[in-house]
């Protein structure tokens, strides 16, 4: 009897800890190939110059799947590598190793379902079955108190259903030991330039510099449950969320599970009598909510129009685009947040709350612009997340009345509300703030 071989396809899902699709597939077969692919498309340049995934993204993204090999190699494993159109890549592997059956996460923005349906009809020709998971939630979908074309529109109306009538699931138990196939050629992790993407520079003045893997996000997300131990009452903590903690860029590629936050949180609060988890409850919600309405709506949230009617713009409207990018606005506040954007890859809730609505209210600039820059530049790039909120901040959102900007919170350093933030980006510029 031949053996059972299932292969591994990771995504945005790279991690050990709390992953249905590795573990059920060691559970399933008798041996197990973990695949990751860099697929070309996500690293192309637009006519205009644009990078899809920018560098500090791309830099982080590299970290993460070396961490996820390395990580891999200690439970007797391997991660193959490969850079190619998934669908030529996988049905090639498949054939290679003699594959039983694919799994892999379930993606909801149209890019990525585009790729997995075309893997799904390559794998078929094949007969071969791309097996589902969800993984990318707080909330299992099938446990949510409504289907999908159901869920209600308005964010006030979903989280008091949900957190009434649904429990999140406890997380998934890790492998003991992963047996793969003798694997001829893993294949080597490729540089930026192999993927046509710059080496980003890293700027003095950045108090802090993510690296990827799932390494880092567990070692992250223990720094924070600490610093909520150390202040002791967690509910005084302003911005105490998902941003707040710096777990974002790691949730964005699946390094860390939503679903094992909430359980690490709770379990951490509960031990040490910590009062209150809801600020970064909450922002877990609210990163569930938005791909369940992904999943809702599709293509409605990369419309100019979203929800409703195509909101007035400016004549000049790339002329003041030009300016916001660049941060030569005039406005302190905004330049000195896009000036960080730039050379980090990241700002916090608040700075992007505020350079949006200026772009979106204040210079009427077409806000899928200013999410499409965002797309390029954020190292914590999600796209539910990034095209639901600049939709809610335009103000075309698909429940406009909840007034939902990037996050209702303030961080916790103030900085972004003084003006040594100011000072530190825009050093020219008069100590001037603008709320």
């Amino acid at each position: 009897m031949s053996e059972k071989v299932i292969l591994v396809w990771f995504r945005n899902d790279l991690r050990i800890h709390d992953n249905e699709i590795l573990s059920e597939a060691v559970r399933r077969a008798d041996k197990v190939l973990p695949v990751y692919i860099f697929d070309p498309f996500y690293f192309k340049t637009s006519a205009l110059g644009a990078l899809k995934t920018g560098s500090f993204r791309a830099r982080f993204l590299l970290e993460a799947v070396a961490d996820l090999r390395e990580n891999l190699k200690k439970f007797g494993a391997d991660l193959l590598i490969r850079i190619g159109d998934p669908a030529e890549v996988l049905t090639q592997l498949a054939e290679e190793y003699q594959i039983s059956e694919v799994y892999h996460h379930r993606e909801v923005a149209p890019d990525e379902t585009d790729v997995s349906e075309r893997v799904e009809a390559a794998l078929w020709k094949m007969k071969l079955n791309l097996k589902h998971f969800i993984g990318h939630t707080m909330y299992h979908k099938e446990d949510l108190p409504f289907p999908i074309k159901d869920i209600p529109d308005s964010f006030v109306t979903f989280k008091k259903k949900v957190e009434r009538d649904s429990t999140v699931r406890p997380s998934v138990v890790s492998p003991e030991h992963i047996a793969t196939p003798e694997i001829t050629d893993a294949g080597e992790l490729p540089t930026l330039t192999d993927l046509g993407v710059p080496e980003p520079v890293d700027d003095a003045r950045a108090s802090e510099k993510f690296i990827g893997g799932e390494t880092a996000a567990l070692k992250q997300l223990h720094h924070y449950l600490e610093s909520c131990l150390q202040n002791n009452q967690v509910k005084n903590i302003r911005g105490a969320s998902c941003n707040s903690s710096r777990l974002s860029p790691w949730l964005a590629v699946g390094c860390i599970s939503p679903r094992q936050v909430y359980w690490e949180v709770v379990n951490y609060h509960r031990e040490n009598h910590l009062p209150n988890t809801d600020p970064i409850m909450l922002e877990l919600l609210w990163r569930d909510y938005f791909r369940f309405m992904f999943k809702k709506h599709g293509q409605k949230f990369f419309r100019s129009e979203g929800f409703g009617d195509v909101p007035d713009v400016a004549a000049n409207q790339d002329e003041l685009f030009e300016q916001w990018k660049t941060g030569q606005t005039g406005v302190p506040f905004v330049d000195a947040a896009m000036h960080q954007l730039n050379a980090t890859g990241y700002i916090t809730n608040y700075s992007r709350q505020a350079v949006a609505t200026y772009l979106t209210k204040d210079l009427q600039v077409d806000w899928t612009k200013g999410a499409l820059y965002f797309e390029e530049k954020l190292i914590d790039y999600s796209p539910a997340s990034n095209w639901g909120n600049w939709a809610f901040v335009a103000g075309v959102g698909n429940d406009t009345k909840s007034n939902r900007f990037f996050n209702a919170a303030k961080p916790t350093d103030q900085l972004d509300t003084q003006s040594d933030f100011i000072t530190t980006w825009l050093p020219a510029t008069a100590h001037t703030v603008c709320e």
